[in-house]
């Protein structure tokens, strides 16, 4: 009997220092996954070669933004009059707590709100200009970069000693939230403030197609010469805009970096708040970048109904499709949509596989070439918005001119597959 209780506590003790050790190794890939900083300095590209081992290699729990990630950054803001480029979609933890709440309990002094398209608190119809105004619940002044200007001014940073960047993008270059990072970035640089980013994944990261931006086309849908979908996070975007010296007089932004935990670009991600107020669930989202070309055209996407971009359809359409919607005014995502009050007919894309663009990594190009054919007034279908959405005039002449897919994916070569190569050096995770 004393040789069978000794032999349990020899196993067990045996046991816990294995488990101790997989604790330990746990904890040290949790580390490796989680990089505290990637700080650009004057230099941010050799900041991030330096820290290639770094990368995501195993994923080991849910994913962490870097917001949630407190402990990486809250003593770094403290003692500073902070500015916060935020909106409804920066939030901290599973609660989803405000992270302008979450920060001012922490200590952080935030001096400034900055709000994108749709304001800070996500609001604002899509286009719809906001004005500058103090947030009721802080008291905090709240500058609008949609409003007066897309960029912030000296007078706006006064005083800031640091500024934080936290936005859900979706990975299309006409999402506006992109040129804000692009105008915020450019504003730190001239007035030599460092910028932090609390990363956030990119929910249509695989994707890396379309035509790269002619910048002769150049707009606030569209700044940087990229492809339409560029599979990038904001902070690797961020690094790329700082490394391709796209800022005005090539000017470089100081970074400071919150990498994502338990990140790969492959991992499915569905925001937790709608990142617009027309993005409405993931099926939109990942949809974005193939319909959102429409908005250059008489086609309605939806906007007016419970399912923006999820939908495509015109009155004139009647006959040739079945299925039909019809837009109407909605406060707060669309009062005055497209066709409103109209029965709309064409293809609802709400059970559509999305397989089909995460396994191929292509937006779809389809659905304008086919219903440019099935358009009856083919001489209205076409908006001059369209360029700028396309960033170039070529994908416009090319449906008028009958040109198929494969014709017109062999356009925009090989400034795509330069683009591909490029995006690689500024890649912080798998």
């Amino acid at each position: 009997m004393k040789k069978l209780l000794l032999t349990l506590i020899l196993l067990n003790a045996v046991l816990s220092t294995v488990a101790a050790q997989q604790l330990t190794d746990a904890e040290l890939r949790k580390r490796k996954a989680i990089s505290p900083e990637i700080s650009g300095g004057h230099d941010p590209i050799n900041n991030l070669f330096r820290k290639q081992h770094e990368k995501t290699t195993h994923i080991h729990g849910d994913i962490l933004t870097g917001a949630d990630q407190t402990a990486l950054y809250v003593d770094y803001l403290k003692n500073k009059n902070t500015g916060m480029v935020v909106n409804q979609t920066s939030i901290i933890g599973i609660h989803k707590v405000s992270s302008i709440d979450s920060l001012l309990k922490s200590g952080v002094h935030i001096a400034k709100i900055f709000g994108p398209e749709h304001g800070f608190r996500g609001d604002a119809s899509n286009g719809a200009k906001v004005d500058d105004a103090v947030d009721p619940k802080t008291g905090i002044p709240a500058i609008s970069l949609y409003g007066k200007h897309y960029k912030p001014t000296p007078a706006d940073l006064k005083g800031i000693d640091l500024m934080v960047f936290d936005i859900q993008d979706v990975g299309a270059r006409f999402y506006t939230y992109l040129s804000t990072l692009h105008y915020v970035m450019e504003a730190c640089a001239e007035n030599n403030i460092e910028l932090v980013i609390l990363d956030r994944p990119n929910p249509n990261a695989l994707c890396v197609d379309g035509p790269v931006l002619d910048t002769a086309y150049r707009s606030f849908v569209g700044m940087d010469p990229v492809p339409v979908a560029y599979g990038m996070t904001i902070a690797e975007y961020a690094l790329m805009i700082n490394g391709e010296g796209w800022l005005k007089d090539h000017v470089k932004c100081k970074l400071k970096i919150i990498k994502l935990a338990n990140y790969i670009h492959s991992l499915p991600y569905d925001p937790p708040i709608h990142p617009s107020p027309n993005l409405t669930n993931y099926q939109s989202v990942i949809l974005y970048p193939s319909l959102c070309l429409f908005e250059g055209t008489s086609i309605s996407v939806g906007r007016g109904t419970t399912f923006p971009f999820q939908v495509l359809g015109h009155p004139a359409l009647k006959g040739k499709f079945d299925f039909s919607f019809t837009p109407v005014s909605i406060k707060g995502m669309s009062e005055d949509p497209p066709h409103k009050d109209q029965v709309c007919y064409g293809i609802d894309l709400r059970d559509y596989d999305l397989d089909t663009i995460s396994v191929s990594g292509k937006m779809n190009i389809l659905w304008l070439i086919n219903l440019y054919k099935a358009f009856p007034d083919k001489e209205h279908f076409f908006n001059n918005y369209f360029t700028k959405l396309a960033g170039n005039d070529r994908l416009r002449k090319q449906i008028e001119a009958g040109n198929t897919e494969e014709e017109i994916r062999l356009s925009w070569e090989p400034k795509l597959s330069q683009f591909k190569m490029m995006r690689k050096k500024y890649l912080l995770y798998k």
